[in-house]
Protein backbone atom coordinates (compact mmCIF):
# COMPACT_ATOMS: atom_id res chain seq x y z
CA UNK A 1 0.00 0.00 0.00
CA UNK A 2 1.31 3.43 -0.91
CA UNK A 3 2.37 5.62 1.98
CA UNK A 4 0.70 9.01 1.44
CA UNK A 5 1.88 12.21 3.12
CA UNK A 6 -1.64 13.20 4.18
CA UNK A 7 -5.31 12.92 3.22
CA UNK A 8 -6.63 16.22 1.85
CA UNK A 9 -10.19 17.27 1.01
CA UNK A 10 -10.56 19.79 -1.84
CA UNK A 11 -13.81 21.77 -1.78
CA UNK A 12 -14.56 23.86 -4.87
CA UNK A 13 -17.64 24.23 -7.09
CA UNK A 14 -15.41 24.73 -10.16
CA UNK A 15 -14.85 21.25 -11.64
CA UNK A 16 -11.78 22.36 -13.59
CA UNK A 17 -9.96 23.85 -10.61
CA UNK A 18 -10.97 20.95 -8.38
CA UNK A 19 -9.59 18.41 -10.84
CA UNK A 20 -6.37 20.35 -11.49
CA UNK A 21 -5.61 20.73 -7.78
CA UNK A 22 -6.44 17.08 -7.18
CA UNK A 23 -4.12 15.96 -9.97
CA UNK A 24 -1.24 18.14 -8.76
CA UNK A 25 -1.56 17.03 -5.13
CA UNK A 26 -1.70 13.39 -6.14
CA UNK A 27 1.50 13.88 -8.15
CA UNK A 28 3.06 15.09 -4.89
CA UNK A 29 2.07 11.97 -2.99
CA UNK A 30 -1.09 13.19 -1.25
CA UNK A 31 -4.28 11.16 -0.95
CA UNK A 32 -7.05 13.43 -2.24
CA UNK A 33 -10.84 13.49 -1.93
CA UNK A 34 -13.09 16.17 -3.41
CA UNK A 35 -16.38 17.91 -2.65
CA UNK A 36 -18.41 20.23 -4.86
CA UNK A 37 -19.78 22.46 -2.07
CA UNK A 38 -19.93 22.94 1.69
CA UNK A 39 -22.79 20.46 2.21
CA UNK A 40 -20.91 17.79 0.30
CA UNK A 41 -17.79 18.58 2.34
CA UNK A 42 -19.64 18.32 5.64
CA UNK A 43 -21.00 14.89 4.75
CA UNK A 44 -17.51 13.66 3.88
CA UNK A 45 -16.00 15.00 7.13
CA UNK A 46 -18.56 12.93 9.03
CA UNK A 47 -17.10 9.81 7.47
CA UNK A 48 -13.38 10.59 7.09
CA UNK A 49 -10.89 12.33 9.38
CA UNK A 50 -8.98 14.51 6.90
CA UNK A 51 -5.56 15.99 7.63
CA UNK A 52 -6.36 19.23 5.80
CA UNK A 53 -9.22 20.92 3.91
CA UNK A 54 -8.47 23.14 0.91
CA UNK A 55 -11.62 25.25 0.74
CA UNK A 56 -12.84 27.74 -1.87
CA UNK A 57 -14.56 30.79 -0.38
CA UNK A 58 -16.98 31.72 -3.16
CA UNK A 59 -19.39 28.82 -3.58
CA UNK A 60 -23.17 28.56 -3.98
CA UNK A 61 -25.03 27.87 -0.75
CA UNK A 62 -22.84 28.08 2.34
CA UNK A 63 -19.63 29.95 1.51
CA UNK A 64 -16.18 28.81 2.55
CA UNK A 65 -16.10 31.50 5.25
CA UNK A 66 -19.44 30.34 6.63
CA UNK A 67 -18.34 26.72 6.57
CA UNK A 68 -15.14 27.59 8.44
CA UNK A 69 -16.95 29.68 11.02
CA UNK A 70 -19.65 27.08 11.64
CA UNK A 71 -17.61 23.90 11.67
CA UNK A 72 -13.93 24.64 12.43
CA UNK A 73 -14.20 23.79 16.12
CA UNK A 74 -16.40 20.77 15.49
CA UNK A 75 -14.25 19.08 12.86
CA UNK A 76 -10.96 20.40 14.29
CA UNK A 77 -9.24 20.08 10.90
CA UNK A 78 -6.79 22.64 9.44
CA UNK A 79 -8.33 24.75 6.67
CA UNK A 80 -6.57 26.50 3.78
CA UNK A 81 -8.88 29.02 2.10
CA UNK A 82 -8.77 29.69 -1.65
CA UNK A 83 -10.32 32.78 -3.18
CA UNK A 84 -10.25 34.93 -6.29
CA UNK A 85 -10.37 37.97 -4.04
CA UNK A 86 -7.21 39.21 -2.39
CA UNK A 87 -8.17 42.33 -0.46
CA UNK A 88 -6.46 42.55 2.96
CA UNK A 89 -9.76 42.76 4.88
CA UNK A 90 -10.92 39.53 3.23
CA UNK A 91 -7.74 37.72 4.25
CA UNK A 92 -8.18 39.01 7.79
CA UNK A 93 -11.81 37.87 7.85
CA UNK A 94 -10.76 34.40 6.75
CA UNK A 95 -8.19 34.11 9.51
CA UNK A 96 -10.58 35.54 12.09
CA UNK A 97 -13.17 32.84 11.48
CA UNK A 98 -10.55 30.13 12.05
CA UNK A 99 -8.74 29.45 8.77
CA UNK A 100 -5.12 28.38 9.12
CA UNK A 101 -3.93 30.06 5.93
CA UNK A 102 -5.15 31.88 2.84
CA UNK A 103 -4.17 31.67 -0.82
CA UNK A 104 -5.41 33.95 -3.61
CA UNK A 105 -6.32 32.64 -7.07
CA UNK A 106 -4.63 32.32 -9.44
CA UNK A 107 -1.77 30.72 -7.55
CA UNK A 108 1.37 28.81 -8.36
CA UNK A 109 0.94 25.09 -7.66
CA UNK A 110 4.29 25.04 -5.87
CA UNK A 111 3.08 27.74 -3.47
CA UNK A 112 0.01 25.66 -2.68
CA UNK A 113 2.24 22.71 -1.81
CA UNK A 114 4.46 24.87 0.39
CA UNK A 115 1.51 26.30 2.28
CA UNK A 116 0.00 22.84 2.75
CA UNK A 117 3.30 21.49 4.05
CA UNK A 118 3.66 24.40 6.48
CA UNK A 119 0.18 23.83 7.90
CA UNK A 120 0.71 20.09 8.26
CA UNK A 121 4.06 20.53 10.02
CA UNK A 122 2.51 23.02 12.44
CA UNK A 123 -0.50 20.78 13.05
CA UNK A 124 1.61 17.70 13.68
CA UNK A 125 3.73 19.70 16.12
CA UNK A 126 0.63 20.80 18.03
CA UNK A 127 -0.80 17.29 18.11
CA UNK A 128 2.36 15.93 19.73
CA UNK A 129 1.97 18.28 22.69
CA UNK A 130 0.28 15.74 24.93
CA UNK A 131 2.18 16.47 28.15
CA UNK A 132 2.60 20.01 29.46
CA UNK A 133 4.17 21.30 32.66
CA UNK A 134 3.84 24.75 34.23
CA UNK A 135 4.30 25.86 37.81
CA UNK A 136 3.83 22.76 39.94
CA UNK A 137 1.32 21.32 37.47
CA UNK A 138 1.76 18.49 34.99
CA UNK A 139 -1.06 17.69 32.57
CA UNK A 140 -0.98 14.41 30.66
CA UNK A 141 -3.69 14.52 27.99
CA UNK A 142 -2.97 10.97 26.83
CA UNK A 143 -3.52 9.46 30.27
CA UNK A 144 -6.26 11.96 31.24
CA UNK A 145 -4.53 12.99 34.47
CA UNK A 146 -3.45 16.22 36.12
CA UNK A 147 -0.61 15.89 38.62
CA UNK A 148 -0.47 18.55 41.34
CA UNK A 149 1.29 18.53 44.71
CA UNK A 150 1.90 14.77 44.53
CA UNK A 151 -1.78 14.19 43.73
CA UNK A 152 -3.18 12.47 40.64
CA UNK A 153 -6.42 14.09 39.51
CA UNK A 154 -8.50 12.43 36.81
CA UNK A 155 -9.93 14.54 33.98
CA UNK A 156 -12.83 13.49 31.77
CA UNK A 157 -12.97 13.73 28.00
CA UNK A 158 -14.84 17.06 28.04
CA UNK A 159 -12.19 18.63 30.28
CA UNK A 160 -9.50 17.12 28.06
CA UNK A 161 -10.94 18.72 24.90
CA UNK A 162 -10.99 22.16 26.51
CA UNK A 163 -7.48 21.84 27.96
CA UNK A 164 -6.09 20.46 24.70
CA UNK A 165 -7.35 23.45 22.74
CA UNK A 166 -6.21 26.01 25.31
CA UNK A 167 -2.78 24.44 25.84
CA UNK A 168 -2.07 24.63 22.12
CA UNK A 169 -3.17 28.28 22.00
CA UNK A 170 -1.91 29.81 25.26
CA UNK A 171 -2.92 33.44 25.72
CA UNK A 172 -5.84 33.15 23.26
CA UNK A 173 -9.22 34.22 24.62
CA UNK A 174 -11.88 31.56 24.04
CA UNK A 175 -15.47 32.77 24.03
CA UNK A 176 -18.04 30.63 25.80
CA UNK A 177 -19.73 29.82 22.50
CA UNK A 178 -16.40 28.62 21.07
CA UNK A 179 -15.95 26.25 23.98
CA UNK A 180 -19.59 25.15 23.71
CA UNK A 181 -19.07 24.29 20.02
CA UNK A 182 -15.85 22.45 20.82
CA UNK A 183 -17.53 20.10 23.31
CA UNK A 184 -20.91 20.11 21.55
CA UNK A 185 -22.74 21.72 24.45
CA UNK A 186 -25.54 24.21 23.87
CA UNK A 187 -25.80 25.58 27.43
CA UNK A 188 -23.16 28.25 27.93
CA UNK A 189 -23.84 28.33 31.68
CA UNK A 190 -22.57 24.75 31.88
CA UNK A 191 -19.20 25.99 30.54
CA UNK A 192 -18.72 28.01 33.74
CA UNK A 193 -19.30 24.87 35.79
CA UNK A 194 -16.71 22.91 33.79
CA UNK A 195 -14.14 25.72 34.05
CA UNK A 196 -14.71 25.96 37.80
CA UNK A 197 -14.09 22.21 38.06
CA UNK A 198 -10.89 22.53 36.04
CA UNK A 199 -9.65 25.37 38.23
CA UNK A 200 -9.96 23.18 41.30
CA UNK A 201 -7.62 20.73 39.62
CA UNK A 202 -4.95 23.09 38.30
CA UNK A 203 -5.03 26.15 40.57
CA UNK A 204 -3.58 26.54 44.06
CA UNK A 205 -6.31 29.09 44.78
CA UNK A 206 -9.23 28.35 42.44
CA UNK A 207 -11.14 31.52 43.41
CA UNK A 208 -8.11 33.64 42.45
CA UNK A 209 -6.85 31.74 39.39
CA UNK A 210 -3.34 32.29 38.14
CA UNK A 211 -3.54 30.20 34.98
CA UNK A 212 -7.14 29.66 33.83
CA UNK A 213 -8.53 33.18 33.98
CA UNK A 214 -11.81 34.87 33.10
CA UNK A 215 -11.69 37.86 30.77
CA UNK A 216 -14.83 39.74 31.71
CA UNK A 217 -17.27 40.08 28.84
CA UNK A 218 -15.07 37.99 26.51
CA UNK A 219 -14.40 34.47 27.77
CA UNK A 220 -11.57 32.39 29.19
CA UNK A 221 -7.83 32.29 28.64
CA UNK A 222 -5.05 29.97 29.76
CA UNK A 223 -1.82 31.66 30.81
CA UNK A 224 1.01 29.16 31.15
CA UNK A 225 4.64 29.97 31.94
Amino acid sequence: MKNFKAHILIVDDDDRIRDLVKEYLEQNNYLVSTAKDSNDALEKTKIVKFDLIVLDIMMPGKTGLEFTQDYKNKINTPILLLTAKGEPYERIEGLEVGADDYLTKPFEPKELILRINNILVKTQSIQTKRVIEFGNIKIDLSKLFIYKNNQSLKINNTEKLILEKMINFPGKIFKREEIANLIDLDKERSIDVIVTRLRKKIEETPKSPKYLQTIRGEGYVLWIE
